[in-house]
């Protein structure tokens, strides 16, 4: 079995291949381009048995991915972390594109579980639609906090509360307060209210989206308690396909829930993970937090782990672990419905 390791970058995409004891075999430098993914599809045909690995830096391979994918070939993801080790404990010194792919290469033959890459699909289209709100969000506190201070200007001590300016009453009131006022900071003032209500509607029109997207394909769940539209969709887009995880564990590990051995002789301990994708870990946190105030299960459990010892906020992490677990168990069911919509059963004749 050769692995082709790939560095890429926004320009070229450059590909070494190593057999199974890590030795380089041959390299080729190709255009970021659909014609030069075509280029490295016909350079690897010259081995019978081929794998790629690619780096998981999704912004610059996506395109490689897929081109690969639909041309039939295997290819899996390599954490940057796992080809950095690789790197660093290489005997060839320095840093340039073969040794970048030589690396990723090597990290790919060392780790035999790693994640196996898909086509795009609705998971995608989730976290796309879910950055974009958030980034919308952002703008709209922004021009907020600025229309907070220009009104303060016009008016101190008489600005709206906190977190009511996306509001359709507060901006109508806001509108017709400022009409007749003169001035530049006014002018500004009101310019600002037509922004924030214009990033509203949009904003509610994504959320809106979103929750018909997730309804869709994660019903499951959004059963969770504590799970609402939002978090599901955070939960969908940034796992990027459940089945890339071969068990819950490792979806823990991947998230960073599952605690990290420390041991000092027979001095079995944990400590926390601060590994894995934070946003995953973000949206479970949420989840937990949310089950502590309105689940009488998540309740329970969190007094359960007070009185055998733990602190709040040792409690509120072992939560997390276990609504990690059940988000994986969800996410399955979930994927397992979608296949079974896809290919209906044929009654036998």
């Amino acid at each position: 079995m050769i692995v082709i390791g790939v560095d890429s970058h926004k320009r070229t995409h450059t590909a070494v291949a190593a057999d199974e004891a890590g030795r380089r075999s041959a390299e080729k430098t190709v255009a970021a381009t659909s014609a030069g993914h075509l280029e490295l599809v016909r350079w690897a045909g010259r081995f019978p048995e081929r794998r790629f690995a690619l780096e998981d830096c999704r912004h610059l391979c996506r395109g490689l991915s897929r081109d690969l994918l639909r041309a039939g070939e295997p290819v899996v993801r390599v954490p940057p972390r796992l080809m950095a080790g690789a790197r660093r404990s290489s005997r060839e010194p320095g840093k340039s594109d073969p040794i970048d792919a030589l690396a990723v290469a090597r990290a790919a033959l060392r780790e035999p579980d790693l994640p196996v890459a898909a086509l795009d699909g609705t998971e995608r289209e989730l976290r796309l639609l879910v950055d974009h709100r958030e980034d919308l969000v952002a703008e709209r506190t922004r021009a907020a906090n600025r229309l907070r201070w220009h009104l303060h200007d016009l008016d101190p001590g008489n600005e709206p509360g906190l977190r009511t300016l996306d509001r359709a009453v507060v901006l109508v009131a806001l509108e017709a307060r400022l009409a007749e006022v003169p001035g530049t900071v006014a002018r500004i003032a009101r310019e600002l209210v037509t922004r924030i209500r214009d990033l509203t509607r949009t904003i509610d029109a994504l959320e809106r989206e979103i929750a018909r997207l997730v309804a869709d394909v994660a019903p499951s769940l959004l059963a969770l308690p504590g799970c609402g539209h939002l978090t599901a969709a955070k939960l969908v887009g940034e796992m990027a396909g459940v089945g890339r995880f071969r068990s819950a564990a490792a979806f823990a590990r991947h998230n960073g829930t599952a605690p990290i051995p420390v041991w000092s002789g027979n001095d079995e301990r944990h400590r926390l993970s601060r590994t894995g994708n934070r946003q995953l870990n973000v949206a479970l946190h949420r989840i937990a937090i949310t089950q502590m105030r309105i689940d009488e299960r998540g309740k329970t459990y969190l007094e359960h782990r007070r009185a055998a010892g733990d602190t709040k906020t040792g409690a509120i992490r072992a939560l997390r672990r276990r609504i990690s677990d059940e988000v994986y168990r969800r996410m399955r069911h979930d994927e397992r419905l979608r296949v079974t919509r896809r290919v209906p059963l044929v009654a036998a004749a």
